[in-house]
């Protein structure tokens, strides 16, 4: 039967014509010669809609990539490591991972400049079979954009501030209404909700570098206190354990993840092109410079015993330790406002993934996830993120909780990684792609061996005595992000081919204009005359 064919179902008044639309699915990309307006027509959204320039695209970046990491995870890192200098050798190794991968997301983005990220790369490279990857990503979406780990650290640090005891309860409910405020001001109050990431992220930026040259001066003796000693014994408990140096590197991993976070709203970005190859490195440099000077300015003034001990407090310690236990409560309200930034920079861009996952016509009640309305923002798709957030803060045990959620995250971005590395090499067996920027060949090969290596350790049982988690097993996080997957792939199977053959009908795919000028993707289901 022809295409022409009348429609086995009647299909929804979508409000809205028929348009055609570049997509990766279709294998549409941008190339190097051609591009006459630096991406925007590749997704020809209203331009009323393109509010990111340079520097708010830098500032999502920095936003996303500093939030609880370089705070919280210091002392997981060197407990990992056993030794100060092999930590700052970590720290150094997850900002070299984090280089490669930029380079990677820069040709990605440049060649497929839409909101999305990984979902638009993953069906772009793997196009069959049809819809396989994009309904298997939408699973992986949700774990690596929740942000339950950051608003529980987010809790701690508030709590801490205002000197009330951290329980399982108050800890929770303070994570929960952080993550609703966050939903609720880019859902209704786009304009304002950028205003308050940008400037939560230049706060930020002056509260860190603080940090680091207060450290610096304590190092150097400008600043009386005593020395911890640690830099003349640097190397004093360095560990051989595999397991237990692959967790402390997820975490390192896991503080430098965001440097892709422009990739996810480059449909709301002034040319994107231009904008994705200069935001992404400067965003990274400055963030790697900082993390390096903070975490000397740690070992400059806090014992390596405190830090040890410290758990998710070690920032707290070092201003105890320079300026009396008085500031240590300062110090924590300011941690938990330059976390409320990350938490604003993630829900926004993470808002749009699922907002472009509904705009592909994949999901359930696509036009729900799809839509900006009431408020000209992805309402519906924030509060779908802030739903599982929450879950995932609530769900797991209360010792495991944080550590489980950043292993999960950073492992299921690991996966992704390795797929999307591993896809670009075959790309470049196809003439059809010649982004505007090309990543050396060598550094997409080195992010692929990453990421392979970080999926496969894992499966290393640690040593005796060294496991991960107090009530998880230590493989717990590798076997759930790969378990997850199968929800997508299942989903697919039924909706993309067990449905169609048992109710005799094929799905036929065209793009329609909503009524705030987005389009977004209908499925019309054809039936097929020979059963």
């Amino acid at each position: 039967m022809d295409d022409e064919a009348p429609l086995l179902l009647t299909g929804p008044d979508y409000g809205a014509t028929k348009v055609v639309v570049a997509s990766g699915i279709d294998g549409a990309a941008v190339h190097r010669e051609g591009d006459t307006r630096n991406g925007e027509a590749f997704d020809d959204v209203p331009h009323a809609k393109r509010q990111l320039g340079l520097f708010s695209a830098v500032v999502l970046i920095f936003n996303r990539i500093i939030g609880t990491g370089i705070f919280a995870t210091p002392s997981v890192i060197l407990r990992s490591s056993g030794s100060v200098g092999v930590a700052l050798l970590m720290w150094l190794t997850g900002a070299t991972i984090a280089a490669v991968g930029t380079t990677v997301y820069i040709e990605l983005g440049t060649g497929l400049p839409r909101s999305g990220g990984e979902k638009n790369y993953l069906e772009y490279i793997y196009r069959h079979p049809k819809f396989l990857a994009t309904c298997a990503f939408s699973v992986y979406a949700v774990i690596t954009g929740s942000s339950s780990a950051n608003s529980l650290v987010f809790s701690e640090y508030l709590l801490n501030a205002f000197d009330v005891p951290p329980t399982r309860f108050n800890t929770r409910l303070v994570a929960f209404l952080c993550l609703t405020f966050c939903a609720t001001v880019h859902g209704t109050h786009v304009r304002f909700g950028l205003r308050l990431q940008n400037s939560l992220g230049i706060f930020k930026l002056f509260l860190l570098g603080g940090i680091g040259l207060t450290g610096l001066c304590s190092l150097f003796g400008l600043l009386h206190v005593p020395s911890p000693h640690n830099f003349e014994h640097m190397w004093e408990g360095s560990r051989g354990d595999v397991s237990a140096l692959v967790v402390g590197l997820y975490n390192v991993i896991w503080s430098f993840v965001g440097y892709s976070t422009a990739n996810y709203a480059l449909s709301e970005v002034r040319n994107p092109v231009w904008t994705i190859k200069r935001a992404a490195p400067i965003a990274l440099v400055g963030v790697t410079a900082v993390y390096m000077l903070v975490n000397v300015a740690y070992f400059a003034v806090v014992s390596k015993e405190d830090i040890l001990g410290s758990k998710r407090i070690v920032a707290a310690l070092f201003f105890r330790n320079l300026f009396g236990s008085n500031t240590e409560r300062i110090l924590s309200a300011f941690i938990s406002l330059s976390t409320l930034g990350n938490l604003l920079s993630g829900q926004f861009s993470q808002g749009r993934v699922i907002q472009e996952l509904g705009r592909e016509g994949v999901l359930p009640f696509a036009a729900f996830f799809s839509s900006n309305k009431p408020f000209n923002a992805p309402l519906a798709a924030l509060v779908t993120q802030w739903f599982f957030s929450c879950t995932f803060v609530i769900l797991p045990p209360p010792g495991d909780a944080y550590l489980f959620m950043i292993s999960l995250s950073s492992y299921s971005l690991a996966i992704i990684n390795t797929l999307v590395s591993f896809g670009l090499l075959l790309l470049y067996a196809r003439p059809e792609w010649d982004p505007p920027f090309r990543a050396p060949k060598p550094v997409v090969v080195a992010f692929f061996l990453s990421n392979v290596f970080l999926v496969v350790v894992p499966f290393v049982p640690p040593k005796e005595g060294g496991g991960t988690y107090e009530h998880l097993p230590y493989w717990a996080h590798a076997v759930t992000a790969f378990a997850v997957s199968f929800i997508g792939l299942a989903y697919w199977y039924v909706w993309c081919r067990w449905l169609p053959r048992w109710k005799g009908y094929r799905l036929q795919r065209e793009w329609v204009l909503q009524d705030d000028g987005v389009s977004r993707c209908v499925f019309q289901k054809m039936p097929i005359e020979d059963r």
